[in-house]
């Protein structure tokens, strides 16, 4: 096995039925962007009932409608959102927890230590988090995943990932490794995964690959590093 192998989004997507939620980090081939990106999927109606919603530079999940909404807890949240020099991606609550964290002067990694996986027994979806940092020109980022220890959900094991960022590599993070009742919890570190010039294409690749049935809502970004000028694309399946 290569374990400095990058894979495209197709490769590391297609025919899986059900990753979760995913945040994708990294930095185009040509070393001028920094990337960053967030998807939903959802196997039930309460989760495939959302829509992605920018305000102001802040990335929402919102209701698609509003009369079928059962449990917002653990689905309405900000996913993107920026603080000075830093972009903050998660797929939960707690990119409020990391952006307050940052204001107090904690790191990325000590505003996560308030917390843990979600409580959705059987399945203790991890939560998932990504910073980027632009500085002097460049960019770095960083992953956490906080996962149950065990089946019971006793206790918390956090895992924390630094990364300088290399042309043409991005790292994926996402939930869960596949399907199933309960569903496999992601393991190992974030994977490799090709990034592109194009945010069309890159957009594209993700979306077309994530399965049909339980994809929901992609948000891309591209962050230019020398003027800062911003590429969006976002794409709700409810639309």
């Amino acid at each position: 096995m290569d374990i400095y192998n990058i894979r495209t989004p197709e490769e590391l997507l297609k025919g899986n039925a059900y990753v979760g939620r995913g945040i994708v980090l990294g930095k185009t081939p040509d070393g001028r962007r920094a990337v960053a990106a967030y998807f939903i999927m959802g196997r039930s109606a309460n989760s495939r009932n959302r829509v992605f919603a920018l305000e102001e530079g802040t990335l929402y999940t919102k209701p698609f409608d509003e009369s079928k909404v059962e449990d917002p807890s653990l689905i309405i949240y900000a996913a993107v959102r920026e603080h000075e020099n830093r972009l903050i991606v998660t797929n939960g609550d707690q990119t409020d927890t990391v952006f307050e964290g940052l204001k107090e002067g904690k790191t990325f990694a000590e505003a996560l230590t308030t917390r843990e996986f979600e409580p959705d027994a059987p399945n203790f979806t991890p939560r998932i988090s990504g910073m980027l940092t632009f500085e002097d020109g460049d960019v770095c980022y960083e992953m956490s995943i906080l996962k149950s220890a065990d089946e019971k959900g006793s206790a918390c094991n956090r895992y924390h990932f630094s990364y300088p960022a290399l042309p043409g590599l991005g790292h994926f993070l996402h939930t869960y490794v596949c399907d199933g009742d309960p569903i496999p919890t992601f393991q190992g570190e974030p994977e490799r995964m090709r990034m592109n010039d194009d945010i069309e294409t890159f957009t594209k690749e993700l979306w077309d690959n994530l399965d049909a049935d339980n994809k929901i809502s992609l948000y891309v970004r591209y962050v230019d590093l020398q003027t800062k000028e911003i590429e969006e694309k976002l794409i709700n399946k409810n639309a």
